[in-house]
């Protein structure tokens, strides 16, 4: 079966740990893209309840687009252990280094 782009951003979505968080450059390289923002308008068009698109950020650590808001996607993250400092996480500490393959 064939996947469109946002099918195959929330596969790889799908795959980012609780209290981890990845980079919209981590999941368009994942499938093979520079269409960073593309997987922004993806993950907010995002029909799926099991797609964590809360734990996807921008590549300089800060909290960015998620349709229910910004405060809930800190709570979110934060319900998970996820520090937020000025609306922006510490990619050393909270960045998923590789995804498994698959």
């Amino acid at each position: 079966m064939h996947m469109n782009f946002s099918e195959r951003v929330y596969k790889i979505c799908r795959r980012i740990p609780r209290g981890k968080v990845a980079t919209y450059k981590q999941v368009a390289e994942m499938i093979g893209t520079k269409a960073y923002r593309a997987v922004g308008h993806a993950l907010h068009r995002n029909p799926y309840s099991k797609v964590p698109c809360h734990r996807v950020i921008s590549n300089s650590g800060r909290l960015h687009g998620f349709e229910h808001g910004m405060k809930k996607k800190r709570q979110l993250l934060e319900k998970e252990g996820v520090q937020v400092r000025k609306n922006k996480v510490d990619l050393q500490k909270y960045q998923l280094k590789h995804f498994l393959q698959g």
